[in-house]
């Protein structure tokens, strides 16, 4: 009865979300009086405890390894880890979709729980936009993808998950994105809602921001640990390739970027009003875009492990339907909508801007080089869109945007000139010249981009840091904070791209027991290879003995592991970490004359690409918590307020006369 149950819960939440768009529509349209909108706010607060409750009763068919469950006995396995059963409920197209409409229905909660900023028309034009969203995606579970279907008979034992899918990393990979890719709709429907009111302005970017930002913290954090897990678990050496599926939820980052520093503009200074809404609508597109190209298999890519081209047109459906009718809102409302107050060339919102058309456009990069391919085969030609394009294209654009990154944060908002700040920029300026040059003398052949990237690190690095020169720091704000540490941790991450780039050694070598190789600064003998076994899995672990410059040994032990169910062999990485980089080690077959092959690389200084994630991550985080305090700080001041007026009336107000 479980999956019965859960089943009925997502009826009973799609009649609700079709209610609730019925009411805003009644509402707005005047076509009723003020009850309609009375239901609106009721209907998607009970949603989302609906959706979570459907949700967890799939969680735990997972965890029962129920196999009279389609779902269950196509993607579980009695014999899987507890966790990787866990992670089963979501590694998959159906669980992975009803997750999608979960957190979106818990979101929907929550904004008609506690969001009271918004003008009431507004905030019912958003819930109806977002049940308009919503209901999309009911429909594509109930009618295309059921994730509790049941088999006509219970099978003996399931198929087990995808061998790729089973390392704790991409466990909990997919949530974070999917986190950011949904909250994303909330954006959308913001935008909408104020479309459909034309009432933009401070409160109504106030209200999105937190959205926005929570979004693009998540989506931080999911690219950064996918980024990792492709790193240690493909056993091909890179942490990025430019993959389609990469690149889906890069592009949403990209836009989320620019929206929550357009936002921030609007916040403070009343300004690019349409520009945000056009953000807004842009930035869900992309999550949609993504998922299309993850879930439909139009585009292949080693990362994608539930396609389905049938159900992907029904996302294509979907896409054409909120994306073309917000734009065709968009543009039959945009002129309406005023831009807000003007501001010098030299200020404070003009870098923004820049940063933000700057960002704009490695995002049209982007989607093209993604889409490409796609436009080459419908005339019979095949192609494939790499680093050779996106590295080069994109750094047109990213490198003056690193460079304003560096110098916007130190001008005044409204109007201001370079002559107050030349001075400040004198260090940071000297700095990155000396590097560049020092890079280009000492490390013949490298290459133009590495080297910038290692110059512009370092100047980001210095100019990020300068907005605490000469404040008080327990008295600097949070948001503050949150805006040095974030771009100090793109520095970061920069200078580990950079130097990954620049210096790294690779070795690849046929080698029996007892032979030592050299990579890097690295010696690494290979002591023997040995069969292991774990609870769902068997495998040829080598032994290897390492040593750093000739110091003390470290042990390495990369393995090749099969799995049965599904049958699969995975390479397993061997890593070492030290403070200045990586030795990587992978274990491939062996050969006729009983050698191993060995993939050997010294990767210095590659973890800073993940500690520069962690660290954009937590300024996201730092600003967000600090946005919400002074919300709630304003709340309280406003509530008190009105208080007052309350108590203690104006002389001579008229007070109003009882009902």
């Amino acid at each position: 009865m479980i999956a019965e149950a859960g089943l009925a819960l997502l009826w009973f939440a799609a009649a609700l979300a079709l209610l609730q768009l019925f009411a805003g529509a009644m509402s707005l349209g005047r076509l009723a009086d003020g009850d309609f909108a009375g239901i609106v706010r009721p209907a998607a607060i009970i949603q989302g405890p609906l959706v979570g409750l459907s949700f967890l009763m799939l969680v735990w068919l997972f965890l029962r390894t129920d196999l009279s469950v389609l779902l269950v006995a196509a993607n579980s396995h009695s014999a899987k880890p507890f966790i990787f059963k866990l992670a089963g409920t979501w590694g998959n197209h159906e669980g992975s979709m009803l997750l999608w409409v979960t957190v979106m229905a818990l979101s929907g909660s929550f904004v008609a729980l506690v969001e009271r900023r918004l003008p009431e028309r507004t905030m019912i034009a958003t819930l109806a936009a977002q049940a308009f969203v919503s209901l999309g995606f009911y429909a594509f579970l109930l009618f295309s993808s059921n994730p509790f279907e049941r088999l006509p008979r219970p099978v003996p034992e399931g198929n087990g998950l995808n061998p790729l899918l089973q390392d704790i990393g991409l466990a909990f990979h997919p949530p974070t994105l999917y986190i950011g890719y949904v909250g994303l709709s909330v954006a959308f429907s913001f935008a909408v809602g104020a479309l459909l009111t034309r009432e933009v302005g401070p409160a109504f970017a106030r209200a999105m921001r937190p959205w926005v930002l929570g979004s693009w913290i998540f989506l931080t954090v999911g690219i950064t640990a996918g980024s990792y897990w492709a790193y240690y678990e493909l056993g091909w050496g890179g942490w990025w390739f430019w993959d389609p599926v990469e690149n889906a939820s890069l592009m949403p980052w990209l836009a989320a970027t620019a929206l929550l520093h357009s936002a921030s503009v609007l916040v403070s200074r009343d300004a690019l009003r349409t520009w945000t809404l056009m953000l807004g609508v842009v930035a869900f597109s992309m999550s949609m875009v993504g998922t299309f190209l993850v879930r439909s298999g139009i585009l292949t890519s080693v990362h994608a492990f539930a396609v389905d081209p049938e159900r992907g047109s029904f996302i294509l459906a979907l896409l054409a339907i909120y994306i073309g009718g917000a734009l065709a809102l968009f543009g039959a409302r945009a002129s309406t909508v005023s831009e807000g107050k003007q501001f010098s060339l030299v200020s404070r919102e003009a870098g923004l801007v820049f940063n933000n058309v700057a960002l704009s456009a490695i995002l049209g990069i982007v989607l093209l080089g993604t889409l490409y391919p796609l436009l080459t085969e419908a005339f019979d030609t095949k192609v494939s869109v790499g680093p050779p394009y996106f590295n080069p294209v994109g750094a047109i654009f990213a490198i003056p945007m690193i460079v304003v990154m560096a110098i916007g944060p130190l001008l005044r908002w409204r109007r201001d000139s370079f002559g107050r700040i030349t001075k400040i920029l004198v260090l940071p300026a000297v700095l990155t010249a000396l590097v560049l040059a020092g890079a280009a003398v000492l490390v013949p052949g490298i290459g133009i981009l590495p080297l910038l990237g290692l110059g512009l690190s370092l100047g980001l690095g210095i100019g990020s840091l300068l907005p605490l020169v000469g404040r008080d720091l327990r008295r600097t704000p949070l948001p503050t904070w949150g805006m040095v540490v974030g771009h100090f941790g793109l520095a970061v991450a920069l200078f580990g791209m950079a130097s990954e780039s620049a210096f790294s050694t690779e070795k690849l070598v046929a080698a029996k027991a007892g032979d030592t190789v050299t990579v890097g600064p690295w010696s690494v003998e290979l002591a023997g290879v040995e069969p292991v076994a774990g609870p769902n899995w068997t495998a040829l672990e080598a032994n290897m003995i390492a040593r750093y410059q000739g110091g003390a040994p470290i042990t390495l032990h990369p393995q090749s592991r099969n799995f049965t169910q599904p049958p699969m062999t995975t390479s397993e990485s061997a890593l070492s970490t030290r403070w200045n980089g990586q030795l990587y080690a992978v274990l491939g077959e062996q050969g006729l004359d009983g050698r191993w092959q060995l993939r050997l690389w010294w990767k210095p200084f590659v973890p800073l690409i993940w500690l520069g994630g962690f660290l954009i991550a937590l300024g996201g985080a730092l600003a967000l918590v600090g946005r919400v305090m002074g919300d709630v700080r304003r709340g309280a001041q406003r509530r008190r307020i009105e208080m007052r007026r309350e108590n203690n009336p104006l002389p001579g107000a008229v007070p109003e006369p009882a009902e």
